[in-house]
């Protein structure tokens, strides 16, 4: 059987859609370099729970590679290719801008080249709810005009948009793109919101909160993000957005990590960020419709699965966290 290539598999997301190919029978061929943005102790625990199964395959490689990435793709020979890594975060952009143009931009050409020049079947890979920018009507369409992103980030997802258009346009390869809108749960980003506040809760140390929290963000358990990838690899094509579809304030979630870890929540409140935008909400109208997918995990649920998870870590893994 031919493998599934996973990029970016010892990131949050990635870890979790290889696992579920795994369960499913599929082979996988797992790719990550395994950077520092952030603990890569975290990204070799969640690795650590992959490579002990036969189907499993990992190559430390990065994806802006031209050569090295090539030859993966001739050894391999992936039918199916869910591209989950990239530069991620949305301040580190204002820092950093070099790394999402190595890794966003050179590094999705370089999918886009091996899917073409191997003949692979379908590239699903991950965009961002941030390419809605400075849009105000909700909840966002994937119909929307997408054309002022706010941060260098959504900038460079935006464009993986129009790179993987006409890669399809011009040698008819097919292509999915998954809008994912603030990804939370088990395994998580350290950088994130939501596992930021569970660790800091769980520690009694007091949390950075800004815009008094009266962000809105459309949360969206792992698991759903997964059933959405798994589900557009095998019959989506075009762009989809995948959210929980029922988007809560900073405030709410902060009150369930409070209620459900049963300790108080000290809070420092700061000003906005800068690129970061005030309420997100996916309309996920065509995702259902297409993919016949739904989220089925909401908020408080979702929470404590995460705060159970984070609690079972080895102090080694969770300090990496």
């Amino acid at each position: 059987m031919p493998p599934i290539l996973v990029t970016g598999a010892a990131g949050f997301i990635g870890f979790h859609v290889a696992q579920r190919l795994l369960a499913d029978g599929q082979e996988v061929v797992g790719v990550d370099n395994l950077n520092a943005y952030y603990d890569p102790a975290l990204k070799r625990a969640r690795l650590d729970r992959l490579i002990p199964h036969p189907a499993f395959r990992f190559e430390r490689l990065d994806v802006s590679d031209r050569s090295g990435m090539a030859d993966l793709f001739r050894r391999s020979q992936p039918v199916r290719v869910v591209h989950l890594a990239a530069q991620a975060g949305v301040r580190y952009s204002l820092q950093n801008p070099s790394a999402y143009v190595d890794a966003n931009l050179v590094g999705f050409l370089n999918i886009l080249e091996g899917c073409r020049h191997q003949a692979v079947e379908h590239l699903v890979f991950a965009s961002s709810s941030s390419v809605y920018g400075a849009n105000t009507r909700l909840p966002f369409s994937v119909h929307d005009n997408v054309d002022h992103p706010l941060s260098l980030y959504a900038a460079t997802k935006k464009a993986n948009e129009l790179m993987a258009h006409s890669y399809a346009h011009l040698y008819g390869l097919p292509c999915t793109g998954l809008r994912f809108f603030t990804v939370y749960g088990p395994w998580g980003r350290p950088d994130m919101a939501l596992f930021l506040f569970t660790q800091a809760i769980l520690e009694g140390r007091p949390i950075d909160v800004f815009n008094d929290g009266k962000m809105q963000r459309d949360f969206t358990f792992v698991d759903d993000v997964v059933d959405a990838t798994v589900a557009a690899a095998e019959r989506g094509e075009g762009l989809y957005n995948v959210g929980g579809g029922s988007p809560a304030s900073l405030n709410e979630a902060l009150r369930h990590i409070g209620e459900i870890a049963g300790v108080p929540v000290p809070l420092v409140r700061e000003e906005t960020a800068r690129g970061h935008v005030r309420s997100t909400w996916a309309d996920t109208t065509r995702a259902r419709r297409d993919l016949g997918w739904a989220p089925r995990v909401g908020l408080r649920e979702g929470l404590e699965r995460q705060i159970d998870a984070l609690r079972a870590l080895s102090p080694s893994t969770r300090a990496a966290a």
